[in-house]
């Protein structure tokens, strides 16, 4: 247990940074004179660097030893923590929030390795799993409230002293306690998918944040949208020909697998577009402190919490797809109430919206990887597993592009500001991006059912069969059976992490990446698989 308290401490700092943060924008727009692009990129410079280096970090680990990975993943993340308390302006803070990014890459990934090898019994690892959810729930929950009271009280700078005393005492535990461990055949690195992957990341969210102020006819945007196009591209060229590529564009071959990265990033962009909006609205235009704001959203956290751990042991029981239907119900309904019925403008209504969007994703996380890996290779789940977890920072930051341009786009057209118009203009203003997040839940939805029935499973088992094959025709390389994410429990297989503490292979079990059942903003924590074993 005290290893699982470990790796609970590492995903508590991310998580609960994110959550704290969201509470702090508009204390940090006013302090450093910064624009609502400089607000959306406060967050997405660490979700960005965070998907960009996700798969990086779990096949390092996997070369040089998770241990060593993990332990340096917390200093740096503490140490930008500090950096970030300190910094003089809006840019120093962007930067330092992405050296926040790059140590954060290295934690989550890591620490489900070690739980999966821990907890073998998959029933334990299971309930191991809900724990971790139920911190993210915890960080939801108590995010919103300890930044407000630190922003109210003490300044913004505040909300990230949180994560230095944690950040030191899981540091000094994974000294004494955790095993190193690492890969009996790591993947070979693949700088040039990586660069592309950041050039395709970064120029297309900058090229989205930007529009709105640049405008689409400038010379700029067009230029960073054509970037993005041109790396997408080389992506689907280049890959294919590698041994050991990025990404295995195989995977996408199995529904399950497609369905679950489309699920990830529709379910994280409108978590990441609902915060900044509620953000906004509960600050900027009814004039609530940070505080205020923080105890309004803590309904929506609550249920989170509650929810998360539910929804796995619904998984486990009887499979992904009604947790996926709730969730994507929920969540299009919820955006419904705020596109249609102007939600915000009563506190029964802002009440039960804010209810409904954390039923929807306190549903939606259990089974993201279950639908990911299933049926998958084992020495191929981790890398599946690493694909999903990537695919929810990559939707929370285009959430927060996308919806924070709509916005200011509707703001600008109305002629005010966040701060100087009525109510009424936001609420105008918003609707298009409400619309937005009820699309993202309707996208749930669909997917969810369509990527979880008979002929999804057939299709995953296909693309099983030849990875298989392709493994076998490797030399050195062992193909092993297909994962069972549910330990075999319950139709259409059960929850649980993707592969055994068996797995054999390099960056594809456990290693690069993933993270895969992330909660919370921009915090990823879930299901991977890790091929060595780690003691505790």
């Amino acid at each position: 247990m005290l290893v699982l308290a470990i790796c609970c401490m590492s995903l508590l700092i991310v998580s609960l940074d994110n959550t704290v943060l969201n509470v702090a924008l508009p204390a940090m727009r006013h302090d450093l004179d910064a624009s609502v692009a400089g607000m959306q990129w406060t967050i997405d410079a660490y979700t960005l660097v965070l998907a960009s280096l996700l798969m990086l970090a779990g096949s390092t680990a996997d070369r040089i030893g998770r241990r060593k990975v993990f332990m340096a993943g917390l200093v740096l993340f503490t140490v930008g923590s500090a950096l970030c308390s300190l910094a003089p302006s809006l840019e120093a803070l962007i930067a330092f929030r992405m050296v926040q990014a790059v140590g954060g890459c290295m934690l989550n990934p890591v620490a489900m390795s070690i739980i999966t090898n821990t907890f073998t019994d998959p029933r334990e690892r299971a309930r191991a799993i809900g724990v971790w959810g139920a911190v993210v729930g915890i960080s939801m929950a108590a995010g919103p409230v300890v930044g407000g009271l630190l922003v109210d009280s003490v300044g913004w700078r505040s909300i990230f002293w949180v994560n230095l005393p944690i950040g030191i005492v899981a540091l000094l535990l994974t000294w004494r306690y955790v095993s190193e461990s690492r890969a009996p055949k790591a993947r070979r690195p693949d700088p040039v998918g990586q660069l592309l992957v950041i050039t395709l990341l970064g120029s297309l969210t900058y090229a989205i944040i930007e529009a709105p102020q640049k405008g689409w006819t400038s010379t700029e945007i067009p230029l960073f949208a054509a970037l993005a196009a041109a790396s997408l591209t080389g992506l689907l060229v280049y890959e294919p020909r590698r041994t050991d590529p990025l990404i295995d564009l195989r995977f996408f071959r199995s529904a399950p697998f497609s369905g679950a990265t489309v699920i990830a990033v529709s379910a994280f962009a409108a978590l990441g577009g609902f915060l900044f909006l509620n953000t906004l609205y509960l600050q900027d235009v009814r004039g609530l402190s940070a505080l205020g704001a923080g105890l309004r959203m803590l309904p929506m956290a609550a249920v989170v919490c509650v929810l998360s751990p539910l929804s796995g042991r619904l998984v486990a029981s009887r499979g992904p797809r009604i947790p996926l239907l709730v969730a994507g119900t929920a969540l299009a309904a919820s955006g419904l109430m705020f596109a249609a019925f102007d939600a915000e403008t009563g506190t029964a209504s802002l009440f039960t919206a804010y209810v409904v969007f954390g039923v929807g994703f306190g549903a939606v996380n259990a089974p993201l990887t279950n639908t990911a890996v299933s049926g998958m290779p084992r020495a191929q789940a981790g890398v599946a597993a690493a694909v999903a977890s990537t695919s929810r920072q990559i939707g929370q930051t285009l959430g927060v592009a996308v919806i924070g341009a709509v916005l200011a786009a509707g703001v600008a057209g109305a002629g005010s500001s966040y701060g100087d118009g009525s109510a009424g203009d936001f609420v105008a203003a918003s609707r298009a991006a409400w619309w937005i997040i009820t699309g993202c839940g309707v996208s749930v939805l669909v997917v969810g059912t369509v990527s979880s029935g008979r002929w999804a499973r057939e299709t995953a088992r296909r693309t099983a069969e030849r990875l298989e094959e392709s493994a076998r025709a490797v030399p050195g390389t062992e193909a092993g059976p297909p994962a069972d994410p549910a330990g075999g429990a319950g139709p259409g297989g059960s929850t649980g992490p993707a592969g055994s503490e068996g797995s054999e292979g390099s960056a594809s079990s456990g290693g690069p990446g993933g993270s895969a059942n992330s909660a919370g903003p921009g915090g990823a924590a879930g299901q991977s698989s890790a091929s060595a074993r780690t003691r505790a």
